[in-house]
């Protein structure tokens, strides 16, 4: 038995944490599963958000903002952030505002649209994501360090295969 098999043995349904201990032996695989990846997920992301605080005293948004602008160097007009985050535009302006008091982004008004604004990180904001990350992929490869890179890549494929069906409107298991 592998580590993995024997911490796996030692939970029992009722020992699962949040969502997954909702699912009874009596449900399909899939709820199972589907429930299984909420709670891992779930548990990953309070650990982050924990984590993000204790360090570097940010939330998991903060950090989320400052990852999309350092992904696109030249700055994002704020709409565009605000679908990238997922959040409303309301949010996006106050962590702008925030992140701009601090210096860690600067503003400034489209050069197409002057009702537009296009947000980019500050070389301060560099320098703190930069280290921020570092440490974020040290605390990923952490928690992930109990599966093997087969186990890994296979998650990873079979998660994509999951993705673009829901992107699709397909049912799982069929085929296109």
């Amino acid at each position: 038995m592998t580590r993995n098999d024997a911490s796996h043995a030692a939970l029992s349904d009722a020992e699962e944490l949040g969502h997954e201990a909702r699912a009874g032996r009596g449900d399909h695989a899939m709820l199972r599963l589907w429930l299984r990846m909420l709670a891992s997920t779930t548990q990953i992301e309070g650990e982050i958000r924990r984590r993000l605080r204790a360090r570097f005293g940010i939330s998991l948004a903060r950090f989320d903002y400052m990852a999309q602008l350092y992904r696109h160097r030249d700055g994002l007009k704020m709409r565009v952030l605000s679908r990238y985050l997922m959040v409303t535009g309301g949010n996006v302006t106050g962590l702008t505002d925030e992140l701009e008091r601090e210096g860690v982004v600067l503003r400034t008004a489209s050069p197409e649209d002057r009702r537009a604004w296009i947000v980019s990180l500050t070389p301060k904001g560099v320098s703190a994501f930069e280290a921020m990350a570092s440490e974020h992929e040290q605390w990923i490869l952490e928690m992930f360090s109990g599966l093997d890179m087969k186990t890994v890549r296979l998650m990873h494929s079979q998660l994509g295969a999951l993705r673009v069906h829901v992107m699709r409107g397909e049912p799982a298991g069929e085929e296109s």
